[in-house]
């Protein structure tokens, strides 16, 4: 029977709640405390906060100790248990789960101190609408914070990322580029946008076993590996096992004086 994309994303990351809480690349980084950092310095304590798109809660788990209280939201129920029984694990029952997705957020206009997202957008079809409906729960002076993969602007090197991330995972849709992002965000109501990146090493067993990839997929990106052009595989890192190194970028922005009714 043909699925949809969401119930695609469902079957992939319902099965798989707990080999992302254990996974070491969604576990730690550099952008995580980059992350409390700038909540620590922007944000008053003791405020609302909502992770969209939560996965297994790891944004939610870092940013918890500065807030009151903390949303973890995701279409995933699995994803949520296992964000609920990680919480209760860490002594953060502050951390509540609701089950929604990015483009329809069940709650009133001017909610939350922060909105964020980890490693989530690039799984969105409709990301135009998520990100206004995002701006629209943000108090006045609120803060979003937004960390994904990168896109890569040079067009070569990015059709072989991103034709590896579709072959690994059936729920991709597209990591944007620095200024894809710049550029949305700024439609979408956000203003004084900073950003920062930093280079993530990709283990390729580890990656398609995380997923489940089929031998057949993983034979696939190897073949892609293999013959990409010499400026793929420098700009990719690309190394004998297939293991590459990917750029995750984390955006900071401020809710401007105006947000678009998301239609």
């Amino acid at each position: 029977m043909m699925k949809n994309h969401l119930q695609t994303n469902l079957d992939q990351y319902g099965t798989q709640a707990q080999a992302y809480l254990d996974s070491p690349v969604h576990a730690q980084g550099p952008d995580l405390v980059r992350a409390r950092a700038l909540v620590a310095e922007h944000l008053p304590a003791h405020g609302q906060a909502l992770d969209v798109g939560c996965g297994a809660g790891h944004l939610s788990f870092a940013l918890a100790p500065h807030f009151a209280r903390v949303v973890a939201l995701d279409p995933s129920a699995p994803m949520l248990g296992t964000v609920r029984r990680a919480a209760l694990d860490r002594s953060l029952p502050h951390i509540e789960t609701v089950q929604s997705s990015a483009e329809s957020l069940p709650f009133p206009d001017a909610s939350f101190d922060l909105v964020c997202s980890r490693y989530s957008a690039h799984h969105w079809t409709r990301l135009e609408p998520a990100l206004r409906d995002m701006r629209r729960v943000l108090k006045p002076g609120g803060r979003l914070l937004l960390i994904d993969v990168q896109g890569e602007e040079d067009a070569l090197v990015d059709t072989h990322l991103q034709a590896m991330e579709l072959l690994r995972d059936r729920s991709h849709v597209r990591n944007r580029t620095v200024s894809q992002w710049r550029g949305l965000l700024a439609e979408a109501g956000f203003a004084e946008v900073e950003h920062e990146d930093w280079p993530v090493h990709i283990d390729f067993p580890s990656w398609v076993a995380r997923m489940r990839t089929p031998a057949s997929r993983v034979a696939m990106i190897r073949e892609l590996q293999t013959e990409a052009p010499q400026e793929v595989q420098e700009a990719l890192a690309l190394e004998p096992d297939g293991s590459f190194t990917f750029t995750t970028g984390l955006f900071w922005a401020k809710a401007g004086l105006h947000w678009v009714k998301t239609s």
